[in-house]
């Protein structure tokens, strides 16, 4: 059974790392927030792709 952990509410997005993996919490509009688990591999391909975006709008 996993480990319940408390809600912390809402915060500001969020990146840790827990083992081997990236924990990335994003707060949601209307509340709470998106928790992710990625590992180094999806981290770096994450980055490429918002790279990649905000390198249009710009």
């Amino acid at each position: 059974m996993a480990a319940m952990k408390p809600r912390t509410g809402d915060g500001p997005m969020e990146v840790t790392k827990e083992g081997r993996s990236l924990i990335m919490r994003v707060p949601l509009e209307g509340g709470g927030r998106l928790v992710v688990e990625l590992n180094a591999e999806e981290a770096s391909t994450l980055k490429e792709c918002l790279v990649g975006v905000t390198e249009q709008v710009s």
